[in-house]
């Protein structure tokens, strides 16, 4: 009777400690509270979930943050935590993966490694604030698959609300699935998806257009493929400026060994416009060389970022054309790329070194990156060297990079070699070019190309084209006094007085201090018989400093 009864209790001690095993204390510390927020700052919903990562990496069911503007967690300690960023969501099976402000460890549970059998045991870990825990125990009554490796548990175990996205473990503590919410919260049976398929939820590159992740106001991380992160960031530069500055910490993280990140933090800093950030973004730039693996690369993108301070005029004792000279040097050193041949020409050109600019650019053109880009940076130069038929043959070449068939990325060339034929009084060539990049750039010509076309057809006399064209460029800009002057100055010309009056009126409602339009006014109104008041307007012109005024007045308004 007494060996009965000690069997007895050795039993009952076993399935005691069965019902609260030794991991229940640790793992209890990965089971969190959650409590999310509207764009007012009034709490929305409240519910559970668990750590999956030490670094604060936590999963839960989507619904519990789809309109959230901000959440909370609550550990089991009862200590408070912002959610950082969400890190992945799939609406379809109601998980969510997010991370935790935190510069501490926190505790996590760790995923089983092979799925529960049917008909094994399982335990619920509920979120539990106090010291003791009660774990309730079901068993698996069917397990199937979803997206090709994910299980998905139907469970006898009753459960409520408040159970979901708590974890269910196998007798060892480790995580087989998360709790999902019940049709019926009086069924015996309970439902719990893969918690590895909410743990190996991540972002993409084309995360930024996923309908169920901008449902929710709380801010994104990154992809986990440093390829995919570098497309999402850019893709978030319009981001506001905290939350973008964020993504590239969140990526320098990631990717401590990438230049990329600092580049970036670099760049976004140089946008401040002070002398602190001006500052931290110099030290990226170091950082980017210090770090990189690919360094011409980051030799390269360094040079550009300093280039691009100088051109936009930032004062920063450490950032000139010499300082991103000896990048773009360091980086040939490394790799002679032909594109940083091209930049180093570049370079040149701002020093107005146009001697070595052009051999830079030469040299890439007896490259394979021979471009158009490249062409016209050498054409460019002979130009500003003074050596226009060079220059001109060079543009020959550069419209001729397009092959016969011109299109619309041709334009800008055809353009800038109708402004070099221009510029050698070679003016009917230069209004056929102009012509055709009219043709080109399929009726987006603006008024400021009409005026400059209009300039060259009354070099070559073809003067009905040029009366069209800056009739043209005053419809399209009519407030600019400009080509308004030029047009009365055409209709003058042609005799065309009446229009030249009506047109110099217009033109003085704009500027009443132009003197060329009152002269042009006071003549024409002399030839339409208009004698007084052409004369008044010539008086003013003559007041404004107009010196053909007074000998207009000596002629016809004695």
């Amino acid at each position: 009777m007494k060996k009965l009864l000690l069997a007895t209790l050795c039993m009952l001690g076993l399935w005691t400690h069965a019902q609260t095993p030794k991991w229940v204390n640790q793992a209890r510390k990965a089971i969190i509270s959650i409590v999310t927020y509207d764009k007012d700052n009034k709490i929305m919903n409240n519910g559970n979930g668990f750590f999956v990562k030490t670094d604060g990496t936590a999963v839960s069911d989507y619904s519990l943050f789809d309109g959230a503007s901000r959440a909370v967690v609550i550990s089991s300690e009862g200590k408070e935590y912002p959610v950082d960023c969400i890190l992945g969501a799939n609406s379809m099976y109601d998980i969510i993966k997010f991370r935790i402000q935190t510069d501490k460890e926190v505790d996590a549970l760790t995923l089983a490694a092979s799925p529960a059998t049917v008909g094994s045991t399982v335990f619920l870990l509920p979120y539990a604030s106090q010291k003791e825990i009660t774990m309730e125990r079901g068993t698996v009554d069917a397990c199937t698959q979803v997206e090709g490796k994910y299980n998905y548990y139907t469970l006898h175990l009753q459960t409520n609300d408040k159970a979901v996205s708590c974890p269910i473990t196998n007798a060892e503590g480790q995580v087989l699935g998360m709790i999902q919410k019940s049709a019926d919260a009086n069924t015996a049976n309970s439902y719990a998806v893969d918690a590895a398929f909410a743990a190996e939820l991540t972002l993409n590159a084309l995360s930024r257009v996923d309908p169920a992740l901008n449902s929710i106001g709380i801010r994104k991380g990154l992809p986990e493929k440093e390829d995919d992160a570098q497309v999402y960031l850019l893709m978030s530069s319009s981001m506001p400026a905290d939350d973008y500055l964020a993504l590239i910490n969140d990526y320098i993280r990631q990717f401590p060994n990438s230049h990329e990140g600092y580049l970036r933090r670099a760049s976004f800093n140089m946008d401040q416009k002070d002398e602190e950030h001006y500052k931290m973004a110099d030290e990226d730039l170091a950082k980017a060389i210090e770090v990189s693996t690919q360094k011409d690369d980051a030799y390269y993108n360094v040079c550009k970022l300093v280039y691009q301070a100088v051109a936009n005029g930032i004062q920063y004792p450490e950032w000139t054309l010499e300082k991103a000279m000896q990048c773009i040097e360091e980086a040939i050193k490394l790799n002679p790329l032909p594109i940083y041949i091209q930049t180093q020409g570049d370079l040149y050109f701002g020093m107005k070194n146009y001697e070595k600019a052009y051999e830079c650019y030469d040299r890439v053109n007896h490259s394979d990156l021979r471009s158009a880009e490249s062409l016209f940076s050498a054409a460019r130069t002979k130009q500003v060297m003074g050596a226009n038929e060079e220059a001109l043959a060079l543009m020959d070449s550069t419209v001729a990079f397009f092959g016969p068939l011109l299109t619309e990325k041709a334009a800008p060339y055809v353009f800038q070699r109708a402004q070099m034929k221009a510029a050698l009084e070679k003016y009917r060539d230069a209004v056929t070019d102009y012509n055709e990049y009219e043709r080109l750039v399929l009726g987006k010509a603006n008024a400021e190309f009409f005026y400059i076309r209009e300039q060259a057809e009354m070099q070559c006399r073809l003067y009905q084209q040029a009366l069209d064209d800056i009739e043209k460029a005053v419809s399209m800009d009519p407030k600019q006094v400009l080509y308004i002057v030029e047009q009365v100055a055409l209709y003058t010309r042609f005799s065309q007085f009446d229009k030249a009056v009506e047109a110099a009126q217009k033109g003085i409602a704009l500027a009443p201090d132009n003197a060329d339009l009152y002269r042009m006014l006071g003549f024409g109104q002399i030839q339409l018989k208009q004698n007084e008041a052409g004369k008044q307007n010539l008086l003013k012109a003559k007041e404004l400093g107009d010196p053909n005024a007074e000998k207009l007045l000596e002629k016809y308004a004695k």
